[in-house]
C-alpha cells in the first residue's frame, strides 16, 4: 500500500500560517483498532479522531489532514457530513462555527512497509507481528486524522485495540484495559501534556519489556520519580543489554536536570528498539523509539557503544529542546536539532565514561556537514522551508552536524555560563509553546549581555563552508609573519561571508621521529586576514594546527610545511583530537581535488593502524575505500585497491586478537573483497580453514564476507537461502538481499533492477525500505558493464517513482539508483556523460517536485566532484 499516494500532500508554509491564524486546537481523543495487524492480507484499520478545537471565526474554510484508505464518515459539531464532498485526497475540509468546534473522523489508515505511519514487520525468527509508528516530520496523518503542523499543539488520548498477549504502549501510561472476551484487549491511556502531533507515537506487538525507575529530589524537597522502560522484539531479548541502558539513560536525566534546571516534565520515560527504522531514533516524550541496530546481536566496538549513547543523549535532549519548546515552524527545525546533537555529545562527554565524544564529532559529524554544505543545494542553518516535502529533507548534516558545530563555538563565545543561564530561560518562558530564532536570541542577549544579532546573520543565516589557513613566512628557521587567512562565500548568494571566529592553534614539533605538542592558544579571528603575533619571532614549528580543540566550524588549511610532515609523521601525532582534525583536513582535500587520492591513501597505509579511536579509525577505513572507488582514475584504481587491501589484511593479521581494531579491519576487508583481491581470504574466513586468532566470524561479520563472494561469483543463490534459512533474522533478510543481488550475473542484475525500480518484491508485495536499500546497493556492485545499460531506464522512470511512492521510499530509490561510481573519460571532468545526461534532466524538467530536484542536482554534485578528484591524480 506504501505505493498509493493520495493528492494534497505537500501542505506549505503559508497554508499552515493561515490555518494557525484560524484554529486552536485543545484535544485529540484517537481511537485505534490494531487487532486484524497478524494477518497479512489485511491492509489497514480502523481509525477514529475526536478533535476539539476553537476557531476565531466562523465560516472560515479550513482542513484535517488524513492520507487513508476510505473515509466512513466526518461529523463536524453533532451534524455528519457528506464524505464525498468533504473529503479531497489527504484533506478533510471543514467550514468553521465560531468558537468551539468538533470534529469527529472515521476512517481506514494503512499499514506502512516505509517505516512511515504505522511501520508493520514480520519477525522472521518467529513470524510474530510488531508495529510502530514514525511521523517526524507530517506522518501522523498517516494514522489518524490531524491538524498536521508543530505549532497546532494539544493534549492528546489514545485508546488502542490489540491482541491481548501484546504490549502496547504510548506516550503516556495505560489509565484503563480492558479484555474483550475475543482475544483482543483495549487499552486507554492517561491524556498527555500539550505536544505537536509528529511526536506522538503508538507502538503495539509482543515486545520484550523490562523496567525500572529513577528520581531526584526537587528544590522543594518533594521527589520525582520516573518509571523508566526498554523494549525490543522478542526475539532480541537475548541480546537486551537493559542493565548497560538504563545506566546511560540515569546518567542523562541526572545531566539534565542539573544543566537545565527543568525537571523532566513527560511522566515516564521509555526506550523501544524497533525495526527497520528510518532514523536513528525519535524523541517521542515518554516513549522514545530507536533503531535496533542499537541491539548489537554480533560484536560492538566501543565507538559502537558510544555512537548508541549519543543518540540516548541526543533523544533525551529533545525533551526539552523541541519537545517542551517546539519550533513553530520547519524554518527553525535547528531549534531543536542543532542544540540536541551539541548538548547529547557534551553530555556523553561529561556525564559517562565515553572520553572521545568530541573526537568522534569532529570525525564523524563535521564530516557529514562540511559534505552537506558544500553542494549545491547548501542552506543557512536557518532555512527557508516553504512545504512539507522541503521539510522532509532538511534533516541534513547542516541542521544537525553544523548547527551543533555552530554552537559549540556559540558556547566558547559567549561562555557556558551565559548559554547555560538562556536554555534555562528559554525552557520556562516558552513551556509548551513554539517559538523561532527571535526567541532564543531574546534570552541569549538577556544571558549574556551582547548583541547577537550580529553573530546570528554571521552564522546561523548565512550558507557555505569556510576555511581558515596558517600563512607563514619566516627567516633562517624563526617566523617572521604569522596571518590566520579566513576565505568564504555564501553560495546562495555569491557574497563573501567571513565570519567570527574562536579557535585554537596549536603547535607540534618532530622529535625523534615523534610529532609533539610545543604549544597552543585560543585567537579571536574577525576578518579575512588576522595577524598571529603568539607565532612570531619563535622558532617555525613543525606543524601549525588552525582549529586545535575543534571548537569553530570551518575547513581547516595546511602551509605546504606541516602539510609534507604531517603525511610522513600523522601516525606519531598521539593526542587523539588533534590527529582527527588532522585526518578530517586531509579528507576535505582529497574532496577538493587539492590532494591526489594516492597521496592520502599512501598516509593511510603508513599511519592507520597507529589510530586508538575505533570511531575514527573506521571512519578512514571508510574514507580510504571511497577513495579508490571514486577519487582514482581507472589508470591506477586496480593498483591502488590491491595495495589497500593487502594493507588492511596485514593490519588484520597484526591487530590484538579480539580487539575493536580487529573488528574494524575485518569488516573493511569483508567490504574491499567485494571488488576482488581477498577471495582465498574471504574464503578461508567463512568455511573456518584459515582463521585470524581472537576474530569472531559472527551473523555481522558473515553476511559481510557471505557478500563479497556472491559479488565474486562464490557462491550461489541456493547457497544464500541456506544461510538464511539456518539462522533467520532480521539482519540475514537484509543481507540476504543485497548478497543475491551483488552475483555478477546478467540475469540478476536484470531482476534487481526491475526489483529496485519498480519497489516490488517476488511475491507481489511491496519491499520494505531496509529491503529495497539492500536490493539497491547488491545491484550497484558490479563493472560498468554489467550496470551502466539499465541507467537508460532511470531517467524516464523518476517522475513516476516520486508520483507514485511515499516520499520515504522514493528517496531511497532515487538517490540509491544514481550511476554515481563513474571513471573519468577523455572528455574531461564537466563534460562527463552521466552529467551532461543529468543536466538534460534537470533542464527538461523544471517543474518536477523540488524535493527530486534537490536529489538529482545533488547526486549530480557528488560525482562532479569525484571527477574531479580524479583529474587531480
Amino acid at each position: 500500500m506504501d505505493n498509493q499516494q493520495p493528492q494534497n500532500q505537500n501542505l506549505t508554509r503559508d497554508e499552515a500560517a493561515e490555518r494557525a491564524g484560524v484554529v486552536g486546537v485543545d484535544s485529540y481523543e484517537v481511537a485505534l483498532d490494531l487487532s486484524g495487524a497478524p494477518d497479512a492480507a489485511v491492509a489497514g484499520y480502523r481509525s477514529r479522531t475526536r478533535v476539539a478545537f476553537t476557531a476565531t471565526a466562523g465560516g472560515v474554510s479550513t482542513f484535517l489532514d488524513f492520507i487513508h484508505g476510505g473515509v466512513t464518515a466526518v461529523v463536524h459539531n453533532g451534524r455528519p457530513l457528506d464524505v464525498g464532498a468533504t473529503v479531497d485526497g489527504s484533506r478533510i475540509h471543514l467550514t468553521t462555527e465560531p468558537g468551539e468546534n468538533v470534529v469527529e473522523v472515521d476512517g481506514t489508515a494503512l499499514y506502512s512497509t516505509s517505516g512511515e505511519g504505522m511501520h508493520r514487520f514480520v519477525d522472521p525468527v518467529d513470524g510474530q507481528t510488531y508495529l510502530y509508528t514514525q511521523y517526524e516530520p507530517a506522518d501522523a496523518r498517516r494514522v489518524f486524522a490531524t491538524f498536521e503542523q508543530p505549532d497546532l499543539k494539544a493534549a492528546f488520548t489514545f485508546t488502542v485495540t490489540a491482541p491481548a498477549a501484546w504490549h502496547v504502549a504510548s506516550n503516556q501510561s495505560v489509565a484503563e484495559r480492558t479484555e474483550n472476551g475475543d482475544g483482543t484487549a483495549t487499552s486507554r491511556f492517561a491524556t498527555t501534556l500539550p505536544m505537536s502531533t509528529y511526536i506522538t507515537t503508538i507502538l503495539a506487538g509482543p515486545y520484550h519489556y523490562v523496567a525500572d525507575s529513577w528520581q531526584r529530589t526537587l528544590d522543594d524537597g518533594s521527589t520525582l520519580q520516573v518509571p523508566l522502560g526498554l523494549t525490543c522484539r522478542a526475539s532480541l531479548a537475548a541480546h537486551f543489554d537493559a542493565d548497560a541502558l538504563f545506566a546511560t539513560t540515569k546518567q542523562g536525566l541526572d545531566f539534565y536536570h542539573d544543566l537545565f534546571d527543568y525537571p523532566y516534565p513527560w511522566g515516564k520515560y521509555e526506550q523501544a528498539f524497533v525495526p527497520e527504522y528510518n532514523l536513528g531514533a525519535m524523541e517521542n516524550p515518554g516513549l522514545v523509539t530507536f533503531t535496533e541496530h542499537y541491539v548489537f546481536t554480533s560484536r560492538a566496538t566501543e565507538a559502537q557503544y558510544e555512537g548508541r549513547a549519543n543518540t540516548i543523549m541526543h533523544e533525551m535532549a529533545h525533551m526539552w529542546f523541541g519537545d517542551l519548546v517546539t519550533m513553530r515552524w520547519w524554518d527553525d527545525l535547528w531549534l531543536k536539532e542543532s542544540f540536541a546533537d551539541f548538548i547529547g555529545t557534551l553530555t556523553v562527554a561529561e556525564a559517562t565514561g565515553f572520553s572521545t565524544a568530541w573526537v568522534t564529532f569532529a570525525n564523524r559529524r563535521k564530516a557529514w556537514a562540511y559534505v552537506q554544505d558544500q553542494l549545491p543545494t547548501t542552506h543557512p542553518i536557518v532555512a527557508d522551508i516553504p512545504d512539507l516535502e522541503a521539510a522532509r529533507q532538511n534533516f541534513d548534516g547542516i541542521t544537525y552536524a553544523k548547527g551543533a558545530s555552530v554552537l559549540k563555538q556559540l558556547d566558547a563565545y559567549v561562555g557556558r555560563e551565559a548559554f547555560t543561564a538562556a536554555a534555562r530561560t528559554y525552557f520556562r518562558r516558552h513551556e509548551f509553546g513554539n517559538t523561532s530564532l527571535a526567541d532564543f536570541l531574546a534570552v541569549l542577549e538577556e544571558a549574556s549581555g551582547r548583541d547577537m544579532g550580529a553573530w546570528a546573520d554571521a552564522w546561523l543565516r548565512t550558507a557555505g563552508v569556510g576555511s581558515l589557513r596558517v600563512e607563514l613566512e619566516e627567516h633562517d628557521g624563526v617566523v617572521t609573519s604569522a596571518v590566520i587567512v579566513q576565505d568564504g562565500v555564501d553560495p546562495t548568494t555569491g557574497s563573501p561571508a567571513i565570519r567570527p571566529h574562536t579557535l585554537g592553534v596549536g603547535t607540534f614539533e618532530l622529535r625523534d621521529g615523534v610529532l609533539a605538542r610545543s604549544g597552543g592558544f585560543r585567537l579571536d579571528v574577525a576578518g579575512a586576514r588576522t595577524g598571529v603575533p603568539e607565532l612570531v619571532g619563535r622558532p617555525r614549528p613543525d606543524v601549525v594546527l588552525p582549529n586545535d580543540g575543534d571548537l569553530t566550524y570551518a575547513k581547516v588549511g595546511f602551509d605546504a610545511g606541516s602539510l609534507a610532515v604531517l603525511l610522513e609523521h600523522l601516525g606519531s601525532l598521539s593526542e587523539p583530537l588533534a590527529r582527527a582534525t588532522a585526518w578530517a583536513a586531509l579528507w576535505s582535500m582529497v574532496r577538493d581535488a587539492a590532494l591526489p587520492a594516492p597521496v592520502f591513501l599512501r598516509a593511510v597505509r603508513r599511519h592507520v593502524d597507529t589510530i586508538t579511536d575505533v570511531g575514527v579509525l573506521t571512519m578512514i577505513l571508510d574514507q580510504a575505500e571511497s577513495a579508490v572507488r571514486r577519487y582514482c582514475p581507472p589508470a591506477v584504481r586496480a593498483s591502488e585497491h590491491e595495495a589497500l587491501a593487502r594493507a588492511v589484511h596485514g593490519f588484520l593479521l597484526a591487530a590484538d586478537p579480539g580487539s575493536d581494531a580487529q573488528v574494524a579491519f575485518a569488516r573493511r576487508l569483508a567490504g574491499l573483497a567485494r571488488h576482488g583481491g581477498l577471495d582465498d581470504v574471504v574464503a578461508g574466513l567463512l568455511d573456518g580453514s584459515a582463521p585470524v586468532g581472537g576474530l569472531v566470524v559472527d551473523e555481522q561479520l558473515r553476511w559481510a564476507l557471505l557478500q563479497a563472494a556472491a559479488a565474486r561469483g562464490r557462491t550461489t543463490a541456493d547457497a544464500l537461502d541456506a544461510e538464511r534459512q539456518a539462522k533467520p533474522s532480521a539482519v540475514a533478510s537484509v543481507g540476504h538481499a543485497l548478497a543475491l543481488a551483488a552475483r555478477p550475473d546478467a540475469e540478476v542484475k536484470a531482476a534487481a533492477f526491475e526489483t529496485a525500480l519498480s519497489g516490488i518484491g517476488a511475491e507481489g508485495r511491496p519491499l520494505s525500505n531496509d529491503v529495497l536499500t539492500a536490493t539497491v546497493d547488491g545491484f550497484l556492485v558490479g563493472s560498468h558493464e554489467l550496470i551502466d545499460p539499465y541507467y537508460e531506464r532511470y531517467w524516464p522512470a523518476l517522475a513516476g517513482i516520486w508520483a507514485e511512492r511515499s516520499i520515504g521510499l522514493a528517496t531511497r530509490t532515487v538517490q540509491g539508483l544514481f550511476p554515481a561510481d563513474q571513471d573519468l573519460g577523455p572528455e574531461g571532468p564537466e563534460a562527463h556523460p552521466v552529467l551532461r545526461t543529468a543536466d538534460a534532466w534537470l533542464a527538461s524538467n523544471a517543474d518536477a517536485p523540488r524535493a527530486l530536484r534537490r536529489i538529482v542536482i545533488e547526486q549530480r554534485d557528488q560525482l562532479a566532484r569525484t571527477l574531479r578528484g580524479q583529474a587531480a591524480v
